[in-house]
C-alpha cells in the first residue's frame, strides 16, 4: 500500500538498494582485517571447509540496515533504540566469535537486550489474541517477562538452525518480507520501511553467503553476531507489528512465521530431554542433519529449509488475511508440533530397543561440517 510509506517508491528502491550494496561491500571489504584479528573460522577437525573463512556477516548486516536508517530519516526514539540495541548485540556476538563468551554471559547480554526493547521502547507483547477460543488473552504484569522470553526464545531459535551456508540469512528474509507484508496492509509504513531496509541488509549478505553453481562453500559466514541480530530483530518487529492500535495481525501468524527454527528447536530440546543430557549439548538432530544424512546437497538442504518458512509464512499470513479465527491457527500449530514431537519420541524409543546405548553411541561420533554452525559446537 505505497500511499501508507513515508517514502516514494523510487526512494524506498534507493534506501533498500543501499542496505544491499552497504551490506555486501561491508561484509567482503571486511574480511581481510576480519582475517588479521582472527575474526574468521579456521579449518580443522570436524570442519572441513578449506581456509579460514571471514565472519563478517554480522558487522556487514548491522552496517547496512543501521546506515540506511539513518540516511532516510527513520529515526524516532524507537527505530533508535532498536539500532542502539542491536549494536550491542553484534559488538557482544563478535567478541564470543573470536573469543567465544560462556553461555552466561550472551544469556546476560540477551536479556538486557530484551529489556531495553520492553522498557526503553515500549516493544511488548500486551496480549496473544483469541487462542483459545474465549476471547483475546492480555498479559497485563506478564507482558515485559512474557516479552523477555520471546525475545531470548526467538533470539536462540534463529541461532539453533544457523548450520548451513545461507539456510539462517534466507529464513531470515522470507519472515522480514511477510512481516513487510503485514505491516504495509495495515498501514504502519514506517515498519514496513525498516522491514525492508532489514530484507535489504540480508540480501548483501546472502550475496556471499549462499552456495551457487561455482562456489563450493560461503565466501563469508555471519556468526553469532549475525545470528543474534537478525533473531533479535525479527522479534521486535513480530512484536511491534501485531501489539497496539491499528494492529490486526495476530501474534500466532508470527508464530507460523517462525515456524521452521521453532520447531527444530523445540525437537531437538525434547530429544535432548528424553536422553537425559544437557539442553545446551551437542548432537546431529537438527532438521539440517536429517537433510544431510538422507543424501540431499548441502546447498539443496539449505533451500529446502528456506522453502519450508516460504510455505510457513504464506499458512500466517494467508490465516490473517482470509480471516481464519486465531484458535483455529494455534490448534494447528500445536497438532503439527505434537506430530513432531511424536515422531521424535517413537524414533527414541525404537532407538532405545534396538540398542540401550544406540542413541549415545549416535550422537558420539564427530558432526561433519555443513557451513556456518562449524566453528562452535552446535547449539
Amino acid at each position: 500500500m505505497p500511499e501508507t510509506l513515508p517514502f516514494t517508491p523510487n526512494q524506498l528502491v534507493f534506501f533498500f538498494a543501499f542496505a544491499f550494496f552497504v551490506s555486501a561491500a561491508s561484509a567482503r571489504g571486511l574480511s581481510f582485517f576480519a582475517l588479521r584479528v582472527g575474526l574468521s573460522d579456521l579449518p580443522g577437525g570436524r570442519k572441513q571447509h578449506e581456509g579460514p573463512i571471514p565472519v563478517t556477516g554480522g558487522i556487514a548486516m548491522f552496517t547496512g540496515f543501521a546506515a540506511s536508517v539513518l540516511t532516510s530519516g527513520q529515526v524516532a526514539q524507537p527505530t533508535l533504540a532498536l539500532v542502539a540495541v542491536l549494536g550491542l548485540l553484534v559488538a557482544g556476538g563478535t567478541a564470543d566469535d573470536m573469543h567465544d563468551l560462556s553461555p552466561r554471559s550472551k544469556f546476560l547480554l540477551q536479556i538486557i537486550a530484551a529489556l531495553f526493547m520492553t522498557s526503553w521502547a515500549g516493544v511488548q507483547v500486551a496480549q496473544l489474541g483469541d487462542l483459545l477460543g474465549m476471547g483475546p488473552v492480555p498479559l497485563n504484569y506478564w507482558a515485559i517477562p512474557f516479552s523477555v522470553v520471546c525475545a531470548l526464545g526467538t533470539v536462540n531459535a534463529i541461532n539453533m538452525v544457523d548450520g548451513l551456508d545461507g539456510a539462517v540469512g534466507g529464513i531470515s528474509l522470507v519472515v522480514s518480507l511477510a512481516l513487510a507484508w503485514a505491516a504495509a496492509a495495515q498501514g504502519l509504513g514506517p515498519q514496513c520501511v525498516l522491514l525492508l531496509l532489514l530484507a535489504g541488509a540480508i540480501g548483501g549478505f546472502l550475496v556471499w553467503n549462499l552456495r551457487i553453481p561455482g562456489r563450493k562453500q560461503a565466501a563469508v559466514f555471519m556468526g553469532d553476531a549475525g545470528s543474534m541480530t537478525l533473531g533479535f530483530a525479527i522479534c521486535w518487529f513480530s512484536i511491534d507489528v501485531t501489539q497496539g492500535p491499528g494492529r490486526t495481525f495476530p501474534p500466532i501468524a508470527c508464530v507460523w512465521l517462525l515456524a521452521v527454527p521453532l520447531l527444530d528447536m523445540a525437537r531437538v530440546m525434547f530429544v535432548r530431554l528424553l536422553r537425559g543430557t544437557s539442553i545446551f549439548s551437542a548432537d546431529r538432530e537438527h532438521l539440517h542433519h536429517f537433510l544431510l544424512a538422507r543424501g540431499w546437497s548441502v546447498a539443496m538442504s539449505a533451500w529446502i529449509l528456506i522453502g519450508a518458512s516460504v510455505v510457513a509464512s504464506a499458512v500466517g499470513v494467508g490465516a490473517w488475511h482470509f480471516g481464519v479465527p486465531d484458535w483455529v491457527v494455534f490448534y494447528a500449530f500445536m497438532a503439527l508440533l505434537t506430530v513432531i514431537l511424536g515422531s521424535a519420541w517413537l524414533r527414541e524409543r525404537k532407538t532405545r530397543k534396538a540398542s540401550p546405548l544406540g542413541h549415545l553411541l549416535h550422537n558420539s561420533r564427530p558432526a561433519p561440517d555443513f557451513g556456518e554452525s562449524a566453528r562452535r559446537p552446535p547449539s
